[in-house]
């Protein structure tokens, strides 16, 4: 969902989507097990967010689609170089990955498997990760705002009840 602001646009990401924009651009998404990484150039105040859903595919053939992880980061490296810009000029940020059905530690959901798949993407393709908000038990609602590369967090209460999962990925 896209919404004009007094200076620019406000991107709302549901789960599997992504979003690349410059500093004109806040975007903001609303997190469970699902992981946001998100992608800032301090100097040209361009970057973008994924919200994916799942770590990996196992059809490595397949269109590339944001749902996944491996994908979701894809897309937004394909984008970075559209800018002509290189990667590890931009800082990395990643948040997400709450268990939200009170799994026990040693039980590996899917909200462990996408951090697990985050922090291996980032060592895979080099990114230094200057921030991460990660684990847990709470949702987070993100705003991310290009102009200045900040990422605010706000943290919900506890496991969530079947009446509260609304709009949670």
């Amino acid at each position: 969902m896209m919404r004009a602001l007094g200076s620019g646009i406000e991107i709302f990401l549901h789960p599997g989507e992504w979003y690349f924009g410059d500093r004109h651009t806040r975007i903001r998404t609303l997190l469970g097990s699902c992981v946001a990484i998100t992608l800032w150039h301090p100097r040209e105040k361009i970057g973008g967010m994924c919200h994916y859903m799942l770590p990996g595919r196992d059809d490595p053939r397949a269109a590339l689609n944001a749902r996944y992880g491996c994908d979701a980061l894809q897309l937004m490296l394909l984008e970075v170089r559209r800018h002509g810009g290189n990667a590890s000029e931009y800082e990395v940020k990643l948040f997400g990955g709450g268990n939200m059905f009170g799994l026990s530690p040693d039980e590996k959901g899917v909200a462990c498997r996408n951090i697990i798949a985050a922090r291996t993407l980032m060592q895979r393709y080099g990114l230094p990760v200057v921030a991460e908000s990660l684990g847990g038990c709470r949702y987070r609602q993100l705003i991310f705002n290009l102009a200045d590369g900040d990422v605010w967090v706000r943290m919900g209460p506890g496991h969530l009840t079947a009446a509260d999962t609304s709009g949670v990925a």
